[in-house]
């Protein structure tokens, strides 16, 4: 059999050769390039897990999972995180409540039917813009309207309004591009079987891009979760158990690290390694969880 290039005179096949072998020497450049480049953005996370787990894992026992800070002092050993634990789940659970909702509402709007209309642009626009407030100015705006207008009192919920300002323009972008990667030829199938736009969203097009929603929702919640300045303005601090998140003050993980980390006590530097350990843990959990669900959830083709 012969060869497509026998027909082609020497100088061409010749040609051809060395254009054949400079692009493999590209390839192979490109391909090095990306491993080096692989390789300087995995070193720094494995430098901060490394950092977190050598200087955490020595208090990380039963006690520091199962006691707060209640009459522990910065030189006293002992004490735990239970109040903060106990507090940061409290505080995202009512955080995800609150914003997952109108967020994927949101993105479905933008998507299916706002198009270029007047609202959805402005509503894009307001997105946009609460995508690069500061975490801080989220805390002073629930500080000045729900603390000091309002009259309400330090508490989880307060936190978790000033998370949700945060939480919310992370989910809507999320969802607005997973919603934008489904196929139109899904929507004009079921549109062609007579199905309302509604049922078109919520049956077809929602669990066709409910991995990648999920995977958005994670990576808010991962984000909102390690927020320290926006909780120091509105939980306040204790060191007791409070499993009220409407009512006095609470803790969270990040406000038990800043606060631990600011003692000069070793025994203090420990606890802050070791609850900076349990918030990466809980966060990697929570992922592991998502991933589960939106693997379970996933439609089946047929």
């Amino acid at each position: 059999m012969t060869k497509p290039t026998d027909d082609l005179p020497p100088a061409a096949r010749g040609s051809l050769g060395s254009v054949s072998a400079a692009r493999k020497l590209k390839d192979r450049l490109v391909q090095i390039l990306v491993y080096i480049a692989f390789a300087l953005a995995v070193v720094p996370l494995v430098s901060v897990l490394w950092t977190v787990l050598t200087n955490g894992l020595g208090r990380l026992d039963a006690t520091f999972l199962q006691f707060s800070m209640n009459g522990v002092g910065g030189r006293d050993e002992g004490g735990g995180a239970y109040h903060a634990i106990l507090g940061t789940l409290e505080q995202v659970a009512i955080t995800s409540v609150i914003a997952v909702p109108i967020a994927v509402l949101t993105a479905v709007y933008l998507v299916e039917y706002g198009g270029n209309g007047r609202l959805a642009r402005a509503v894009s626009f307001f997105v946009d813009v609460m995508t690069g407030i500061p975490s801080i100015v989220a805390g002073l705006f629930v500080l000045a309207l729900w603390l000091l207008t309002f009259g309400f009192t330090y508490s989880g919920f307060a936190g978790s309004l000033a998370l949700t300002i945060l939480m919310i323009p992370t989910v809507v972008r999320a969802t607005e591009e997973m919603l934008k990667l489904v196929p139109n030829d899904l929507r004009e199938a079921s549109y062609a079987l007579g199905v309302p736009r509604w049922r078109t969203v919520c049956f077809v097009v929602l669990p066709t891009a409910l991995t990648g929603i999920i995977t958005g929702v994670m990576l808010a919640v991962a984000r909102v979760m390690g927020e320290t300045a926006p909780l120091l303005l509105t939980i306040f601090f204790t060191k007791a158990i409070n499993a009220n998140p409407f009512e006095g003050p609470q803790a969270a993980l990040p406000t038990f690290i800043w606060e631990q980390a600011g003692d000069p006590n070793q025994a203090s530097i420990d606890r802050a390694w070791t609850g900076a350990l349990v918030l990466i843990l809980l966060i990697m959990l929570f992922n592991l969880g998502a991933r589960l669900v939106a693997r379970f959830f996933r439609p089946v083709s047929r």
